[in-house]
Order: structure tokens, then C-alpha cells, then sequence
């Protein structure tokens, strides 16, 4: 099901794969460099409403209208912001979990509190430039006050897994799973310890183990 979600800076577009009887609602934003059809989100729509998750990607104003180049971290922020009460409708008063990948994970995490979400689930989190660990974004990462789940390739140039878990050490609340042999993009290498369809078991996994223990298991 796509809804057209209006917005201050233009229409965005949600994409919503429905569970039959759910148990909580997971909103998913895309990357800077692509869209909701990104192979760890396209991963998690197929698989969690099966599991009794309703997966909502939301597709930012830029990318509906067709644009290559991403809008900036405020404004992907007021999309967001202002598409929360139409997803907080979907959810009809079920957890929200939200979270995305690359700028969605950093968008999800700088609006969680206020969306009060119940937890948010960062893939492949930039935690800096590439080739500019000075200029980190752990910041970012550490402010939702709700658990936080990291999936974070061990060749991602934004920030290895090892980096990450690193940064946040000793923080309540924040676990970091990696992915092993995979870039910025989940994408493996012929020597990668996992092939595709292991990155996106790994992830689904992950997502719907951390689900579990947030709003209960299936029954």
C-alpha cells in the first residue's frame, strides 16, 4: 500500500507492508544515495510482517520529486517531522520503532524523542565522513533516550563496526551488530564471509530479535 504523505517542502510517500495481525510498527527512511528499495530495507519489508511487524518506508519529498541531489539534514528532518502524525496513525497506538539507513538512521535518531518512538534501528549509521573520522556524528547517534540497535558493515568507510561499537562503549542502550565483509551499502565482496542473501538473513534477524524483546515475542 503507498500513501502520498503532504509535507511543508512537498509531497513524500509511504510505502507500507502490512502485517495481519502486528505487533508493533517499524518506520524506515532511505539513504542520501538512494531509496527505500535499498537491499536491507527492501530485506526488512519482506520479511517482518510475516513475523507480525509492519514495516513503513518512507520515501523523503526530494526523492519523489525526482531529485539526485539529498535535501539537507533540517529539512529531511521537517519531512519527517510532519509525516510522524500520519505513521503514528498507522501504528494505532502499537510500539513505534523507527529508524533507516545512512542519512535516514541519523534522521531517525536526531527526531526519536519527539516522535516517542520505542526504540530505533540505525543500518549502516555514518558516524563520519569518509576519510574524516574528526568530523564524527556520534552525537547524533547517542541522543534518542529509547534502546538503539547498530547493523554496521566491517568495511563501511562511514565508520567501521568495530569504530562504532567502539565510540559507544560503556553506553546503556546502544548495541552494535556487525556485518562482516560488507561496505556502506551492504554489499559484499567474492571474499566476503557472507553472500547477499546471508547480509539480509543477518539483518532481518537482528531487527526481529531486538523487535522480540521490545514488544514480545509472536505468540
Amino acid at each position: 500500500m503507498d500513501i502520498t504523505a503532504p509535507t511543508s517542502l512537498g509531497p513524500g510517500r509511504l510505502v507500507v507492508a502490512e502485517a495481519d495481525a502486528p505487533r508493533g510498527l517499524l518506520w524506515l527512511g532511505h539513504g542520501a544515495g538512494g531509496g527505500i528499495d535499498a537491499v536491507d530495507l527492501a530485506a526488512l519489508a519482506r520479511a517482518l510482517p510475516e513475523a507480525g511487524v509492519t514495516v513503513v518506508r518512507y520515501e523523503q519529498p526530494w526523492r519523489v520529486a525526482g531529485k539526485r541531489v539529498a535535501s539537507r539534514p533540517e529539512a529531511l528532518d521537517i519531512a519527517w517531522r510532519e509525516t510522524a502524525p500520519l505513521v503514528t496513525d498507522l501504528a494505532a497506538g502499537l510500539p513505534l520503532l523507527v529508524g533507516g539507513r545512512s542519512a535516514g538512521a541519523r534522521v531517525a535518531c536526531r527526531t526519536a524523542t519527539e516522535v516517542r518512538a520505542a526504540a530505533v534501528v540505525c543500518l549502516a549509521f555514518p558516524l563520519h565522513p569518509p576519510g574524516r573520522p574528526e568530523k564524527s556524528r556520534l552525537a547524533e547517534l547517542l541522543l534518542p533516550e529509547a534502546p538503539v540497535l547498530v547493523l554496521q558493515g566491517d568495511r563501511d568507510t562511514f565508520g567501521t563496526a568495530e569504530a562504532v561499537a567502539a565510540e559507544t562503549a560503556g553506553r546503556d542502550g546502544i548495541r552494535v551488530v556487525p556485518v562482516p565483509g560488507v561496505d556502506h551499502g551492504m554489499k559484499t565482496l567474492a571474499s566476503s564471509a557472507l553472500d547477499p542473501a546471508g547480509v539480509a538473513e543477518l539483518i532481518v534477524a537482528a531487527v526481529g530479535g531486538f523487535v522480540d524483546e521490545l514488544v514480545g515475542r509472536r505468540a
